[in-house]
């Protein structure tokens, strides 16, 4: 049933129990809730916004990296993994593969409606980003699941052994809520540190900071300098059009490349070209390389690609329209909580993982998944994660809800210190954002640059440890504002630790890869941070 289903007449805070709590809206956390269905638990899903239209996919028109059975599936993954920087796993990426058209061809018996090609076979490898989430809405409510929208989690709880449930706040009644759970699935998504991207408002890193209180490991967490770009001032970071883009100077001269050739396929590696540029000035682009035909393929394909074009009266074939660069954080970057066995499970008992709030190093290694990837991974990670969380709520079927629970939110929720009522969250938010957003700090690194910002955030840090405290729907801001700040020290820490070049990770004081550093840098800890690292395993993954 749906939260507007759920039976209350007052503010007074709800309370429920389930097997599996599943926090999260997007479509890891639908498809870890039908699994987790499917398997017999009782479930309740929890979403910061409304199970079908909050998160990155929502909105976008997404392909999978959709590979049938056969022989070269193996030669797919292997040509994937090649791009990876070496820190990618090819036996986990094989296992998404499988899992992902497993569940693709799911979609299709249940009645999702697929494109079909020209010879009438199903295009399996597309997903509508609205109807496919409005698709999963109805297919998660008939599977008995409790959806609780506008209900963001604030903590988890535990009773000292295992995760036992959360907490948060109902926004649209104004009361507290708490379930206690067997397990908990995280599917709250990455953080991009509130820049404007699609989907992107309720993307804060809160599913890290709940993970790193509860004891996990967060990895990959130094490759958030994935960036994409955009018409200037819009959030419409779908780079895909920018393949047939030539790019020019604010005087209109053509943008020139090291050896005086003209810059384009912006997605392409004259990426970095155009991030020296704007951080010059302004840049300007002209999708003057696409023919008629691509024309029309492309309108139809990313209609919301011209939105800002139309409304402004440009033909952005025809002309010039400025552009920037999208900072993506770990929604398309790598980063997150660290898996610790084979269903996704994070070291801490009771505790998932799933989508873009697990680290995709598996898959992707040092490099961004892209949608492709990214859309496969959701699937797949949320598959396993409602199976290993249902599995695990059967064999603490005999301890459920006996244990007293403690809450585990600290910054943001219980100050350290003082509360400070001029702590104001949007200044520490935009405090934060200049040490992680700009070009020249974080798509180009050095060692003094990342040692002065390190040391910014965490004078930030302590303010919002100290101090930083509300009361009501005021804590959910509170809460994410520590989120963005953790997140931002994590991946600080990491990019400090990974003393080389590797994929999204670009020094110029250390520039090319070091064979050293062909393993994971953890991080844990939330006030004191710990730097770990992790050899890439190459033995079998238990199924």
């Amino acid at each position: 049933m749906s939260s507007d289903r759920v039976k209350s007449t007052s503010n007074d805070p709800l309370h429920l129990q389930a097997d599996v709590l599943v926090l999260g809206g997007g479509p890891s956390g639908a498809w870890a809730a039908l699994a987790a269905a499917e398997d017999g638990a009782r479930v309740v899903l929890a979403d910061k916004g409304y199970l079908g239209t909050s998160g990155a996919t929502a909105p976008s028109n997404t392909g999978t990296w959709c590979v049938p059975p056969g022989e070269n599936r193996a030669q797919a993954v292997e040509r994937r993994w090649q791009r990876t920087g070496g820190l990618a796993d090819q036996r986990w990426m094989l296992r998404c593969v499988d899992q992902a058209y497993e569940n693709l061809v799911k979609l299709s018996e249940w009645g999702y409606l697929f494109p079909q090609e020209d010879d009438g076979r199903l295009y399996i490898a597309n997903l509508r980003g609205p109807d496919y989430m409005r698709f999963m809405r109805r297919r998660v409510l008939k599977a008995g699941v409790t959806v609780l929208d506008h209900h963001p989690a604030l903590e988890l709880l535990s009773n000292g052994d295992a995760i036992t449930g959360a907490s948060g706040v109902d926004r649209q009644r104004n009361r507290d809520w708490s379930i206690e759970a067997k397990a908990v699935v995280l599917a709250t998504g990455g953080c991009a540190f509130h820049e404007r991207i699609l989907g992107a408002t309720g993307l804060t890193g809160d599913g890290y900071l709940m993970a790193a209180e509860a004891g996990a490991h967060l990895s990959g967490m130094e490759f958030t300098g994935k960036y994409t770009l955009a018409p200037y001032e819009t959030s419409l970071n779908k780079g895909l059009p920018y393949r047939w883009a030539t790019f020019y100077r604010e005087d209109g001269s053509p943008l020139l490349d090291a050896n005086g050739e003209q810059v384009s396929n912006g997605i392409g590696e004259r990426e970095r070209d155009i991030a020296k540029a704007l951080i010059d000035g302004p840049v300007f682009a002209r999708l003057d390389h696409a023919e008629p035909a691509l024309q029309d393929w492309l309108r139809r394909g990313q209609p919301n690609c011209f939105v800002p074009h139309d409304r402004a009266g440009i033909d952005p074939f025809k002309d010039l329209f400025r552009i920037t660069l999208r900072a993506e954080g770990t929604v398309r970057g790598t980063g997150g909580i660290m898996l610790a066995t084979a269903d996704c499970g994070t070291g801490v008992p009771g505790l998932y993982v799933a989508g873009d709030a697990a680290s995709r190093e598996n898959m992707t290694g040092a490099v961004s998944g892209g949608g492709a990837v990214n859309s496969s991974w959701a699937i797949a990670s949320g598959w396993w994660s409602g199976k290993g969380a249902s599995t695990h709520a059967r064999k603490s079927a005999r301890n459920a809800f006996r244990s007293i629970s403690k809450p585990l939110g600290e910054a943001g929720l219980r100050p350290a210190g003082n509360a400070r009522a001029n702590l104001r969250t949007a200044e520490i938010i935009e405090a934060v954002r200049a040490e992680v957003i700009p070009l020249e700090k974080n798509y180009f690194r050095d060692g003094t640059t990342l040692h002065t910002s390190s040391e910014r955030l965490e004078s930030l840090w302590n303010d919002v440890r100290q101090h930083l405290h509300a009361e009501g729907v005021d804590r959910v801001r509170s809460r994410e504002t520590a989120s963005i700040t953790a997140s931002a020290r994590w991946s600080l820490a990491s990019a400090l630790a990974r003393n080389e070049s590797r994929g999204m990770h670009r020094r110029g004081d250390r520039p090319g890869n070091d064979p050293a550093f062909a393993r994971r840098i953890l991080v844990s800890g939330v006030d004191a941070i710990t730097i770990g690292e992790a050899q890439i395993s190459r033995e079998g993954i238990a199924s």
